[in-house]
């Protein structure tokens, strides 16, 4: 039998068949002995294949081949540094929640995201979220990062939950496809998604005001089928954002206001680093490039994982 991971709890998988009924799923052994380097090696969008266990009271599934994926977004496991983590499998598209103050979203966590969403083919819309809480400061703040982000391509929605704004231009865009949120916790993924189909009654995470960061409340990522013909992804709070295995000559191709001058550089290889006659350094001189998502690239190139861990905003914004 076939059916679509709905759920992954680490150690049970809930399966929706193809005939509708959702079976609660184990994984044979032989998963974890395949040198699969990640934590967990089904994922929540995953296709697999099963068989029934009928042999307890209960009807129960046994995993024992998973389809090809289209695509799959994954990030560094925190804890296990040599092993990867997969967030989620065959996604049409993600939606990258941020907010200005509450909690913070940096820029490098922003930029760490997109380059992760274009080396693994997802399409990544940024969703300004709260608009309705900002003062003077922080609405400008998250204009200009709307030009930046708009200005290389990637679209950028503006959105309250609470007030309504923007929410059905989100949904337009998610019918007939599979939507994945994403983001810090507290940046207001389940209060959205409860907007979208106020059915569901995800939990919803409190700011600490201590710390002005979420608490988890979303542990394991959970797929959901809306009444209006679209499938959600929702996720646990992202802290930080690991890089995978990128090769140096590789990471400004995934940046694409880099990429597109990379043809004008003197060297084919430049880096846009020390090289001479280097374009991105000319555009970067000259306001065309965002410093922001020049220092980002410099963190990725460098393999500077002591900010993937910990969100250094204040430190951003002072310019120590």
């Amino acid at each position: 039998m076939t059916g679509t991971v709905y759920k992954s709890t680490g150690s049970w998988y809930t399966v929706k068949s193809e005939s509708g009924e959702f079976i609660e799923c184990r994984i044979k052994g032989k998963f974890r002995m395949k040198g699969i380097k990640s934590t967990n090696p089904i994922a929540v969008g995953d296709i697999v294949d099963y068989e029934l266990d009928k042999s307890s009271d209960k009807i129960t599934g046994t995993i024992h081949t998973i389809r090809e994926r289209k695509n799959y977004i994954v990030r560094k496991s925190v804890n296990l540094s040599k092993q990867v983590h997969i967030i989620a499998s065959n996604i049409d598209q993600v939606f990258l929640l941020i907010t200005i103050n509450n909690p913070p979203t940096t820029t490098s966590f922003i930029d760490r995201f997109l380059v992760t969403a274009e080396a693994y083919g997802i399409e990544t819309v940024l969703v300004f979220n709260k608009i309705d809480t900002y003062d003077d400061a922080m609405l400008d703040e998250q204009l200009y990062l709307q030009y930046v982000y708009s200005n290389i391509g990637y679209q950028c929605l503006r959105v309250s939950s609470t007030e309504g704004k923007g929410v059905e231009k989100l949904k337009e865009m998610m019918i007939g496809k599979v939507s994945m949120f994403s983001g810090h916790s507290g940046v207001g993924k389940s209060t959205l998604a409860n907007a979208l189909e106020p059915s569901l009654h995800l939990k919803i995470s409190i700011i600490s005001e201590q710390s002005r960061q979420g608490q988890h409340t979303t542990t394991f990522a959970e797929m959901y089928d809306l009444s209006f013909g679209a499938r959600i992804i929702d996720t646990p709070g992202i802290k930080g954002f690991g890089i995978v295995d990128m090769e140096k000559s590789e990471v400004s191709g995934y940046f694409p206001e880099f990429f597109a001058l990379q043809d004008q550089c003197k060297f084919n290889n430049c880096l846009h680093k020390e090289e001479p006659h280097c374009a991105v350094k000319e555009a970067l001189e000259k306001d065309e490039i965002a410093w922001s998502r020049y220092r980002s690239y410099l963190q990725i190139l460098e393999g500077d994982d002591e900010h993937y861990r910990t969100d250094d905003y204040a430190d951003e914004k002072t310019g120590n």
